[in-house]
């Protein structure tokens, strides 16, 4: 590739262009009984590296590493019929569940206490989800009893029985999942789930009124309820939460990578039509409440090789969507994570589905190895670095005319200053697959110069190169010489095509 770029990209990064903090919910995973996530994914007693709780080292490892802060749980389409009291207690003594959303025995060999074991070991926030589809209030609110009650009660005493004295003190609650569509067990209207969320979530509230709580909105912004559900539902939930759930996968399809390339502006007008709905609700109600964002399920997903749940045989354990993801597909997660980044005004939870093997960053062999897939990096780097405000950056510079969302930026960037360190942050993606783009940043309102700590990219001759078992360190964050801060205060960097960058600035000692 050559190192000359065809145009030249200009923003300018100033801290009086404040757009919001970063909450470190923003950098979140999942963790669904689905496929091969949880039973040989961080589960797998059997494994060389397992700890004395079963969970493999090996993975655990690779999660301190990508450095996600909260992690969602049981699910997901599984949650829908899943009846917490299987996975407590002895696990001699736990049934084997058929479980619907996925066509698969679940053993129930991991449950509760498990997993908020694990979670609080890893050092995440759990994310707990609770069933609103075979179930309902009474169950949510034993649950919360069971997790948050120390002691004196039923369900809290049962927890203690159970080994774990201390209770779990789960902060963040989601009341169901993707209740809008027709897959979903139990799917009702946005009335009908409004008013059973509602009332969950007052119970709930009334156990532990410490709880955030989480309404769902719409599974995608292609249903045909999009828009209308999220009114209804936040009319008869308002007062009780405190987010609004979306959800978004991505693909190329047909070819056209270009579009793919620039999935950023569909999610950035999904986040913004959501804004506008939740605001009107808010107008309407009179009310001094603002509804916050989350972005509880994104990621690359390649629906369209994934035959359904209906097609699939019944087993235990099964390999569902296992995508391995390339340099392509690298660089629109780190162009989503931009985008999240640049409403952090209104998202403060953000959730990668999922986080191992089931469409995850991290890949593992039951009895083998695991490792990091492409999109591991850009999700590791801008967890590790992107902290502090987030900065306005407009950008002027080339366009690239895109099939699904018209003209859109060649450069997709945003920047975060950190002022506990004065570290500035620079996130950039070149969307352009022809060659590279030239990237100028005009340093502003700083107060003092800054010098270029380190510039890394995610990219590749091949667009389609990834990482396997084989060959695990195929793509890798690389060093990338020649950017420099200028006696203008000017940055000046130069992107590979179809790349995913982090540039990190420091001010001079």
């Amino acid at each position: 590739m050559t190192d000359q770029p065809a145009g030249t990209a200009r923003i300018t990064i100033d801290p009086g262009f404040a757009l919001g903090t970063v909450d470190p919910r923003l950098y979140g995973t999942f963790v669904e009984h689905m496929g091969r996530c949880v039973y040989t994914g961080i589960y797998e007693p059997g494994h060389e590296s397992a700890d004395e709780y079963g969970f493999r080292g090996d993975v655990s490892r690779l999660v301190r590493e990508l450095g996600t802060g909260l992690v969602r749980y049981p699910g997901g389409n599984f949650v829908s019929g899943y009846h917490w009291e299987d996975g407590v207690g002895p696990a001699a003594d736990r049934p084997r569940r058929l479980d619907l959303a996925w066509r698969s025995i679940e053993t129930n060999q991991v449950g509760t206490d498990e997993f908020l074991g694990w979670a609080r070991r890893q050092g995440v926030e759990p994310m707990m989800a609770v069933n609103l589809g075979t179930r309902g209030i009474d169950a949510a609110r034993a649950l919360v009893e069971y997790c948050n009650i120390p002691g004196g009660t039923a369900w809290s005493d049962m927890r203690v029985k159970n080994g774990t004295r201390d209770p779990h003190a789960v902060r963040l609650w989601c009341l169901g999942n993707e209740m809008d569509g027709p897959w979903q067990t139990g799917h009702t209207t946005a009335t009908e789930y409004g008013r059973l969320a509602a009332e969950a979530g007052k119970a709930m509230h009334q156990v532990d009124p410490s709880i955030e709580l989480v309404a769902c909105g719409s599974s995608n912004a292609d249903m045909p309820t999009f828009g209308e559900w999220e009114r209804q539902v936040l009319h008869e939930t308002y007062d009780e939460v405190d987010y609004l759930s979306l959800h978004a996968y991505y693909e190329e399809t047909g070819g056209d990578r270009a579009s793919f390339l620039a999935s950023g502006a569909q999610m950035d007008g999904y986040i913004s039509d959501i804004v506008s709905t939740a605001d009107h609700v808010r107008a309407v109600r009179r009310s001094h409440k603002r509804i916050r964002l989350s972005f509880d399920e994104w990621n690359v997903w390649y629906q369209s090789r994934f035959p359904g749940e209906r097609a699939l045989p019944l087993e235990e354990t099964p390999r569902l969507i296992e995508d391995t993801y390339s340099v392509t597909d690298a660089a629109v997660v780190g162009s989503l994570l931009i985008t999240l980044l640049r409403h952090a005004d209104r998202v403060a939870v953000a959730c990668l589905a999922q986080l191992v093997n089931v469409i995850g960053p991290i890949r593992s062999e039951p009895g083998g190895p695991s490792w990091r897939q492409t999109t591991f990096h850009p999700f590791a780097l801008t967890a590790r670095h992107a902290h502090g405000t987030v900065l306005r950056t407009e950008v002027s510079g080339p366009l690239i005319e895109t099939e699904k969302h018209g003209p859109v930026p060649a450069l997709d960037t945003v920047s975060t200053l950190n002022e506990e360190t004065g570290e500035l942050t620079v996130l950039a993606v070149n969307r352009d697959q022809t060659g590279p783009l030239g990237l100028r940043a005009a340093l502003r309102g700083l107060g003092k110069p800054y010098r270029v700590v380190e510039h890394l990219v995610i990219a590749d001759e091949d667009p389609d190169a990834a990482n396997t078992q084989a060959e695990p360190e195929r793509v890798v964050p690389r060093p990338v010489a020649g950017t420099s801060v200028s006696a203008e205060d000017e940055l000046e960097a130069v992107l590979p095509p179809v790349s995913w960058s982090v540039i990190r600035l420091a001010p001079e000692a």
